[in-house]
């Protein structure tokens, strides 16, 4: 008898960590929005584009809950800012952030979190290397949706949008990988070792 869920496919560290069912996925999908809120508020102010926690916790979010969790779960982060709780970086929210320069990175962050999430499902996460290249496509894959709609909100040249939503968040993406490619494989070894140890 199978247990509905909203997850397909491989298990990921979520599933390692607790029993898939529709219960436990709702809530794990409720704390990954909840955490990306949280990690909204680490803002370094910038002009147009303030550098936020936001996007190591779309990467955290993705790998350890899946394509379809991830997903779900960065759409309903963006849901819950638009319908006005401040959510999003600053304590900001409503449909006017979405439709500003940050709103292709929100975006952005859906399928981020699916991409990343999607990876994870075939194993890139358990070891760095992998876990790294990973974590890197899902914030080049963020910044493709914010630059292009950075760039159609702005109406900046490809020099200007560069300048404003690419260059000043490269270290800080590289930086916010490598924190993600340590933390998801070692938690990976501790949840499988504490899982041995329960059967």
């Amino acid at each position: 008898m199978s247990t509905l869920t909203l997850t397909l496919g491989r298990p990921t560290l979520a599933d390692t960590v607790f029993s898939r069912s529709l219960a436990t996925d709702i809530t794990l999908v409720a704390a990954g929005a909840a955490l990306t809120a949280v990690m909204a508020q680490v803002v370094v102010p910038l002009y147009p584009v303030p550098i936020t926690g936001q996007t190591l916790a779309v990467l955290l979010v993705g790998a350890s809950l899946g394509a379809t969790r991830g997903a779900i779960s960065m759409a309903l982060y963006a849901l819950l800012g638009v319908v006005g709780l401040p959510v999003f970086s600053e304590a900001s929210s409503g449909i006017s952030v979405l439709a500003g320069t940050t709103g292709g990175y929100i975006i952005g962050f859906i399928v981020a979190a699916a991409f990343t999430g999607w990876l994870a499902q075939r194993d890139w996460d358990k070891k760095f290397l992998g876990a790294a290249l990973s974590f890197l496509g899902g914030t080049v894959v963020t910044f493709a949706f914010g630059l292009t709609w950075l760039a159609i909100v702005t109406g900046g040249t490809l020099e200007q949008v560069l300048a404003w939503g690419l260059y000043p968040f490269i270290i800080g993406g590289l930086i916010k990988a490598g924190i993600a490619a340590a933390v998801i494989p070692t938690t990976w070894k501790i949840a499988t070792k504490f899982s041995r140890k329960q059967d």
